[in-house]
């Protein structure tokens, strides 16, 4: 079996993307430090339901189908840790098999403060995304040039990287003609985020390990996510993934879908033009597989457009407020004074092609997707707390 290393595999991508490897017969091992648990306690933000712990979880996938996801409780951070997981020294914090599963032939890395409004919060929460990311990016590649240079690495960036640029956002890569010469760039990054900008330094420290050190690396610039089942977690209610629905982990259509439900206007910021690309849940399983499967070549930085259709927030608040009403709900669309510095409207024309010529097949958001959301969410209607629904941190 080739054995996947997962970092970051207790989030909210990162579990789903545990269970679905390992149903599809590959030697799993998931590392998490229960950050974006801690954070959410921390900051009193609200998950719609709760969830086993990392351990819990892997317990009842095992019990549930008899397959192992190996647990480490860890600091990526600390380098130390990174390294193990290549040396065969890691003491795992759960595991049915004690044996070391050996090189991995691919690392899902999605291991960083998933957040732009934490990374705002205050100089401190800023201080944290960045040592966090930059940190276990930089680990992980140095342990890759010391130990496994063969191993294909899937880095989850994102399409905040690119900004809103006024020209066609290209997938990567930009070809350049200067003065009678021409070479190609990695296509030009303006962070709105001082997560988004770890970020483009995650691109940049990847570039230069891939540069310097012959490693092969896909990065899948993502845009928002959406949804909360797989066809791996309806096994279990216990297997569903984190979902949150506040203002600093919660993503728009999810956040925009629970505030239907419990009759609070969705929060649309200012004039509500913001375009970005989006996907579903399973999109992100499908583009990690088919990137897995087809990997990027030794020396290759390839990067792709993860998204499978673009959406203004305008677009988004209609359309969840048409599903809302025919389910019964009196949805309410509130503009508010925009707490982020960015534009409202702008050009926005992302190529977004390369996964699905390797082989991915997109799902789209329909009102029947929205509907069986809205059904899910609806369940747990009584956990959901307005108080940390919106906060307006500024930037």
């Amino acid at each position: 079996m080739a054995h996947i290393l997962i970092l970051g595999g207790d989030g909210y991508l990162g579990w789903p993307t545990a269970m679905y490897f390992s149903n599809r017969g590959y030697d799993v091992t998931v590392v998490d430090n229960y950050f974006r648990r801690n954070a959410c306690l921390e900051l009193d933000v609200g998950m719609l339901y709760p969830v086993p712990s990392l351990i819990e979880r892997a317990t009842i996938w095992y019990k549930k189908t008899g397959k192992e996801i190996k647990v480490v409780i860890g600091d990526l951070s600390d380098p130390e840790i990174i390294r193990s997981l290549f040396q065969g020294t890691i003491e795992y914090t759960w595991c049915a098999n004690k044996k070391f599963s050996g090189l991995p032939v691919t690392v899902l890395h999605y291991a960083e403060q998933p957040s732009a409004p934490y990374s705002l919060i205050n100089y401190k929460y800023a201080n944290i995304t960045l040592s966090n990311n930059l940190l276990v990016t930089n680990n992980l590649m140095f342990a890759l040039r010391d130990f496994s240079r063969d191993t294909h690495v899937v880095h989850i960036g994102t399409m905040g990287e690119y900004g809103t640029p006024n020209i066609d956002i290209e997938e990567g890569w930009l070809d350049i003609e200067h003065n009678g010469r021409k070479d190609k760039f990695l296509f030009p990054r303006q962070a709105s985020s001082l997560y988004h900008t770890t970020k483009i330094m995650d691109t940049d420290l990847m570039w230069f390990a891939v540069r310097m050190w012959d490693l092969c690396i896909t990065d899948l610039m993502q845009g928002p996510v959406y949804g909360i089942e797989t066809e791996d977690s309806i096994i279990d209610d216990r297997l569903k993934t984190i979902f949150n629905y506040d203002e600093i982990f919660g993503t728009i259509i999810n956040r925009f879908i629970v505030q239907a439900i419990v009759d609070y206007p969705l929060t649309v910021y200012g004039k509500g033009g913001q375009t970005r690309g989006y996907l579903n849940i399973n999109d992100t399983l499908q583009c990690v597989h088919t990137s897995e499967k087809t990997p990027a070549r030794k020396g290759e930085l390839r990067i792709f457009n993860q998204i499978m259709e673009t959406f203004s927030a305008n677009d988004i608040a209609e359309q969840i407020q048409r599903v809302g009403q025919n389910l019964g709900y009196e949805v309410k669309i509130n503009h508010l004074e925009n707490p982020r510095k960015e534009a409202e409207e702008h050009y926005y024309n992302p190529a977004y092609q390369g996964l699905i010529d390797i082989g991915v097949i997109p799902h789209y958001l329909t009102d029947d997707i929205m509907t069986g959301m809205f059904s899910v969410v609806k369940e747990f209607k009584e956990n959901i707390r307005k108080d940390v629904i919106f906060r307006g941190i500024k930037w």
